[in-house]
């Protein structure tokens, strides 16, 4: 860790890794079997793809909550508080499915989008303390901490749903047994040890006078529009992207008979390359910058779109492998992405603006989820798989332009 940054810093990161082990065995589950339990419940797989747009819809209502809870009382409670809802709506899932109720269960999955939205925003938390140079590897920490629970929850999913019969609940329920548990853990991790909270401690930093031996300043920065406008864009499509893909390939697997351990494979190597790849491109994002980064992300994720959709539906193997470059494309735009509106952003408006931007992110995964299962309903999984990858490809084009304008303007007042 670097010398300039706060000593607190250290100890932030470790409580942020904690929560983010157990959010992230919550989040993978519920992702991992949602479609599937959709479609059994309604017995269409036209609108399968319905339950990853609730449960983004309402991370997209609770990230402008939590952005706002973290800019008045700071990031402890706001991630707490989410964490406590998202369990909350996993114990509606479950309570939906052994009712068999369709209208509990969309509302469930609603309040379910919290603990996403609490797991994501958590990265921003890792960013607060860090020094400029090392904010994408302080991001990657948090972030490569949700591999563990994201690996370990899609491969409980037998286990899970074994235990669920047991219990007298219908088997693709009991993932949700696991995230609500995995949820009110990492809430209460959180509540009880994120101390200091490290927006509050970066603000109180950055307007202190500067004293010889004292604590390490914390720097503020100017706004600036254009970095926020970028760091958005990537993050939204590659939201999209992502969310689309991965959530009509386990019904996409079902179709042609491929279990649910089959399915929690591939589901669990797209989670691990989401994360787990973090260090690696915090790294890339502190040497060479956010913006080429994001560039290399348009890039993966197409490479991603052509393979699942050229990949026989029975290849567990190429459908692993494409859901791997699925999870890295959007490792790339996410760390890239929050780096860029990090460094956008004054401290004042910090968490409320990182919140508005999370909403957008959360639409576009809705919007990615409510729509796959149209487009496979209609053309089939391989043309959503290659219509993904080329949307991707805009991310490109948009980080030249906003490169040049960057540049022209160095120039004007250089």
């Amino acid at each position: 860790m670097s010398t300039s940054e706060a000593p607190e810093q250290r100890r932030i990161l470790s409580v942020l890794v904690a929560a983010q082990i157990l959010s992230g065995a919550g989040l993978a589950a519920g992702i991992t079997v949602g479609a599937l339990l959709a479609q059994d419940m309604l017995g269409t797989t036209g609108l399968a793809g319905l339950p990853s747009a609730l449960f983004t819809v309402g991370s997209a209502a609770a990230a402008a909550v939590v952005g706002r809870v973290s800019d008045r009382h700071g990031r402890r409670l706001g991630l707490a508080a989410g964490y406590a809802v998202g369990a909350l709506g996993s114990a509606g899932v479950v309570a939906a499915a052994v009712l068999d109720s369709v209208p509990l269960l969309f509302g469930s999955l609603f309040v379910y989008g919290a603990g996403t939205a609490a797991n994501l925003q958590a990265r921003y938390a890792g960013a607060d303390l860090a020094a400029p140079d090392r904010r994408g590897r302080a991001v990657s920490t948090v972030l490569v901490a949700t591999t563990l629970g994201g690996v370990v929850g899609p491969n409980l999913v037998a286990v899970m749903g074994d235990l669920a019969r047991a219990w007298g609940i219908p088997a693709l329920a009991g993932p949700f047994v696991l995230a609500g548990v995995a949820y009110a853990a990492a809430g209460l991790v959180l509540n009880v040890a994120l101390r200091p909270d490290p927006l509050l401690l970066a603000r109180e930093r950055a307007a202190a006078p500067v004293v010889d031996g004292g604590p390490p300043r914390v720097r503020d920065v100017p706004a600036a529009p254009g970095g926020v406008a970028l760091g958005a864009a990537v993050m939204v499509l590659t939201q999209l992207v992502m969310v689309a893909v991965m959530t009509m390939t386990p019904v996409h697997m079902a179709a042609y008979g491929l279990g649910l351990g089959a399915t929690g494979l591939v589901i669990g190597v797209h989670v691990a390359a989401m994360y787990l790849p973090s260090p690696l491109t915090g790294q890339l994002v502190d040497r060479f910058g956010p913006v080429a980064v994001a560039a290399g992300s348009g890039g993966t994720l197409l490479a991603a779109g052509f393979l699942a959709a050229s990949a026989p539906a029975d290849s567990v193997v190429l459908l692993a492998v494409a859901l791997a470059l699925l999870g890295l494309g959007w490792n790339m735009g996410l760390i890239s992405g929050t780096a860029l509106l990090t460094a956008s952003i004054p401290l004042a408006t910090r968490a409320r603006t990182q919140g508005a931007v999370d909403v957008g992110i959360a639409l576009a995964g809705a919007g990615g989820g409510l729509g796959s299962g149209l487009v496979v309903a209609a053309a089939g999984y391989p043309a959503l798989a290659l219509s993904g990858g080329l949307v991707a490809l805009a991310i490109v084009p948009a980080v030249a332009l906003t490169a040049r304008a960057r540049r022209a303007e160095s120039v004007a007042t250089g």
